[in-house]
């Protein structure tokens, strides 16, 4: 093997105040090459307006970024991952003619926490066609004594723990409810719309993983940059300097 050209794919997730990214990274000698990234700021494309940085939309971003590196690398259509939301446990199964994409999940900094999110990320890559490995141990409700319940992994990637929540708060302190859910209520979402919303994100995401090109325009970074002297240049600086100090004495 040239370990010179050998490298490895990880799944890199970041949770930050406002946003969840997920890369696919080749870790090579020459340096790290990003193969494909998504981002929970893109969910608003799939109908995924709110609530862009909990458990069911890290699962969305997951899902994303394993769709998008396999219809780069041309393996989309040979590993569809699971395409129901069930809570199982899933693996991919190869194929005979191709390996399934193999990386391996990379938290950095984040303690590894039962239910956090990064492993919501890690779910919808699998789920998404992406074989990485790992086990149930880190799901949400994971107890040594009970073990895994898929019931209560299916509740948070579809976000029906947010929509009772939601309905518990509408019930019993109304003010609250309008304080913490005010922008659902100016989006006319319930809590019996979001499980809908999150199949039908799934199922968009399924359909085109493709980026877009930011519309933004890119700014002009020249006028900072100094332009570089030539060895001509630097000798006659050189020269008009000694000249100067030794006019000076």
């Amino acid at each position: 093997m040239n370990r010179a050209r050998a490298f490895f794919f990880f799944v890199l997730s970041f949770c930050i105040c406002r946003d969840i990214i997920a890369q696919v990274v080749a870790a090579r000698l020459a340096g790290d090459e990003v193969v494909a990234v998504a981002h929970a700021h893109e969910l608003p494309r799939y109908g995924v307006k709110l609530g862009l940085t909990n458990f069911a939309s890290a699962y969305c971003v997951g899902l994303l970024v394993a769709r998008r590196v396999l219809k780069k690398m041309g393996l989309d259509e040979t590993y569809a991952g699971a395409e129901e939301v069930t809570g199982e446990m899933f693996e991919v199964e190869p194929d005979e003619d191709k390996r399934p994409f193999r990386a391996l999940l990379d938290i950095g900094i984040v303690t590894a926490t039962t239910g956090h999110k990064v492993f919501a990320v890690m779910k919808g890559a699998v789920d998404g066609g992406l074989d990485v490995p790992h086990n149930e141990k880190r799901f949400p409700a994971y107890t040594k004594e009970e073990g895994f319940d898929p019931e209560i992994l299916k509740s948070h990637i579809m976000g029906e723990h947010v929509a009772e929540y939601m309905e518990l708060l509408a019930d019993e302190d109304e003010d609250r409810y309008k304080e913490q859910f005010g922008r659902y209520i100016k989006e006319g979402i319930t809590h019996e719309d979001i499980a809908e919303i999150y199949e039908n994100a799934h199922t968009a995401i399924r359909e085109n993983p493709d980026p877009v090109k930011s519309d933004k325009p890119v700014p002009d970074r020249s006028k900072y940059k100094q332009k570089k002297a030539t060895p001509e240049e630097r000798k006659a600086n050189i020269s008009k300097r000694i000249t100067e100090l030794l006019s000076t004495e």
